[in-house]
């Protein structure tokens, strides 16, 4: 009995993108996209969110802006090896020679990385995807031999909340974060109806139609990148960018450069020759959303130069003297009630134990 060759039957499938400039609404997600391709150190974007938001629909469309960028997709069920890579200890030994079988970190370099459900990966595969995106370099060591390649690439993890929340110390190390809602605008869900069905209708008439802008982006994202080096951070975008930070309440440092990192490619984008207060400002929450620590401010104060000392005021004579002016009151917790008084009520007194018999 013969058996069809199936390998002349099927048909290879072609994926096309969705057009970056053709996504609906979301500018918050569009900017922070943007800004970790022209500088992936940034140490990628945490998109969380509701399904059906156009979570892998962006980082997708992303990576196709980026000329002969891969899309490497993390699956959930990849092992450490499968991610960093291994070595070939048995050819060390023959021939002293160290071989590196890689893996998805060396097929992502200079192109997107996808982690769908960040959230529900192991803490390891997370800790060292997030070291070589902010390094841009991954380390291999097995059996105290250790190799090192490039692995620059921008990092994209997605989540829905409902499914879990990532460790405080994990959420830091995502450089920029975006959460996305709902639509609630019918004018917005039509308009998003129309771009995804013409899409699934005919690919290549929406990517026509968008070509020309498409074009534009992806050559403003290239200048951008190459322009990074001649921008500079004044004294004033630094103590600002501080100042956002310590406003935040925010952990170590990681916040302070990442905003500065994101401030500089956004200048870049604009093609700007300077970063700006402004930049720093326009950042700050992509920055800071995840990292901001309860009942802290959600800006930095408008004027951050140092001010005088104020005169105390004087008390008041009706005031008791061990009452608590207003000013010293805590301001961190505005829901706080102050301790009221409670009633007490006398305990009736349990009889003990009748005297034993001699």
């Amino acid at each position: 009995m013969n058996t069809p060759e199936l390998h002349n039957s099927v048909e290879p499938a072609a994926r096309a993108a969705f057009p970056f400039t053709a996504l609906v609404g979301q500018p918050q997600l569009k900017r922070a996209l943007q800004l970790a391709a022209i500088d992936p150190g940034i140490g990628g974007v945490l998109i969380s969110g509701p399904r059906g938001t156009a979570k892998s629909t962006a980082a997708r469309a992303l990576a196709a802006l980026l000329p002969g960028a891969p899309f490497v997709t993390l699956p959930l069920a990849a092992s450490l090896e499968q991610l960093v890579g291994t070595l070939d200890v048995e050819d060390v030994l023959r021939d002293g020679r160290v071989r590196l079988a890689p893996g998805l970190l060396a097929r992502a370099h200079e192109g997107v990385l996808y982690v769908d459900e960040v959230n529900l990966l192991p803490d390891a595969l997370v800790d060292a995807l997030l070291d070589a995106a902010a390094s841009g370099v991954n380390t291999v060591e097995r059996d105290g031999i250790s190799q090192q390649h490039a692995a620059r690439f921008v990092l994209v993890g997605t989540m829905n909340p409902e499914e879990g929340e990532l460790r405080p110390q994990l959420l830091d190390r995502f450089g920029l974060s975006v959460a996305l809602a709902n639509p609630v605008d019918a004018a917005q869900r039509t308009a998003i109806l129309r771009a995804r069905l013409g899409f699934d209708e005919n690919p290549a008439a929406l990517g026509e139609q968008h070509a020309e802008e498409q074009r534009a982006l992806s050559a403003a994202l290239l200048a951008a990148r190459a322009a990074l080096p001649g921008l500079a951070w004044s004294d004033d975008v630094l103590h600002h960018a501080a100042a956002c930070a310590m406003a935040a309440g925010v952990d170590g440092m990681r916040a302070d450069l990442v905003m500065l990192r994101a401030a500089r490619a956004l200048a870049a984008l604009e093609g700007r020759g300077e970063v700006t207060v402004a930049d720093v400002d326009a950042v700050a929450e992509l920055a800071l959303a995840h990292r901001r620590a309860e009942g802290s401010a959600a800006q930095a104060p408008a004027n951050t130069e140092e001010r005088p000392e104020r005169q105390q005021p004087q008390r008041s004579p009706e005031r008791p003297q061990d009452e608590p002016s207003a000013a010293s009151t805590p301001q961190g917790d505005w829901g706080a009630l102050p301790a009221q008084p409670e009633g007490m009520a006398k305990v009736q007194r349990i009889a003990g134990w009748p005297p034993k018999k001699a």
